[in-house]
């Protein structure tokens, strides 16, 4: 007997999601901590790759990733 767990958003990319944006959110504290928000923002807008704009990229995908934990279907419980 197989019922349907009640939860929305509860499984697997819900959970990488939040996990990749708390990442993100570290490494711009710790930036902002270690340099400035001066600096930072003068790193995020520059034409180089750097730490910034990977933590961009994280909050981005982590996003994503929460989306389509919240479209995918509930998880079955046996």
């Amino acid at each position: 007997m197989s019922r349907e767990y009640s939860r929305r958003g509860r499984n697997w990319f819900t959970a990488m999601g939040v996990l990749f944006i708390v990442m993100a959110a570290i490494i711009f504290v710790r930036n902002v901590i270690l340099w400035s928000p001066g600096f930072v923002l003068d790193f995020l807008l520059g034409p180089d790759i750097t730490n910034e704009k990977f933590a961009l990229g994280m909050i981005i995908f982590g996003c994503i990733l929460i989306g389509l934990g919240y479209k995918r279907p509930n998880v079955k419980i046996n």
